[in-house]
């Protein structure tokens, strides 16, 4: 049985991550998607977001996705590890689990791979790579302005992706919620506090 392996912030997961990563699938012909999502510590410290969800908080999100999408797989293991592994390494403990798949990554990522990653060659020449090309984005430009890439693109596999996914991503979700709670922290002051939870439950469950 063949996957794909997507690894990432999920912070927090998207209604892109599960549409397109199955759109990926299809097209490759790959028959599940494992998601694994990277250490809280790494999303706040490395990545330096401007704020992480816990662990336990994606975990669950994913789980919760997974149980009514046969195709979607959820691991574990980097958030289980003491530091935050190397894709590399997460592959190929995912594989000696039984779990094998090529790479799933957007061209956001395609773009990183020549500074940013490390084992790269390893990657593509033993799990294989699938892109996922946004509008807007050139992933065979990208691969041509980069020598190790040209050197790879035998193991690199471009699949396109739906526009009307493209504007949606973890960051807008975040701000959205921190919009959220500076209108909330507003409300605070404009009501009498045991009227403040009563507004806020009707605000956001009322349906209006």
């Amino acid at each position: 049985m063949s996957g794909l392996v997507f690894v990432g912030a999920f912070n927090p997961p998207t209604f892109a991550h599960t549409q397109l990563a199955q759109k990926a699938m299809c097209s490759v012909g790959a028959e599940y998607v494992t998601f694994v999502p990277s250490k809280q510590s790494y999303i706040r410290d490395d990545q330096e977001k401007d704020h992480a969800f816990s662990d336990l908080y994606r975990l669950l999100s994913l789980q919760l996705l997974a149980k009514i999408r046969p195709w979607m797989r959820v691991s574990s293991y980097e958030i289980n590890s003491a530091s935050q592994p190397r894709t590399y390494q997460t592959l190929v403990a995912l594989r000696d689990l039984k779990i094998s798949g090529s790479l799933l990554i957007g061209t956001d990522k395609l773009e990183e791979l020549d500074n940013k990653w490390m084992y790269v060659p390893e990657i593509a020449k033993e799990f294989g790579i699938v892109c996922m090309e946004r509008s807007g984005d050139n992933a065979e430009s990208i691969i041509q302005r980069s020598k190790l890439l040209c050197e790879l693109r035998p193991f690199i596999r471009i699949v396109s992706t739906d526009e009307q996914f493209h504007h949606i991503s973890s960051t807008r979700v975040r701000r959205c919620l921190a919009e959220i709670e500076s209108q909330k922290r507003q409300l605070e002051e404009l009501v009498e506090p045991e009227l403040y939870s009563m507004i806020v439950h009707e605000m956001l469950f009322s349906g209006h």
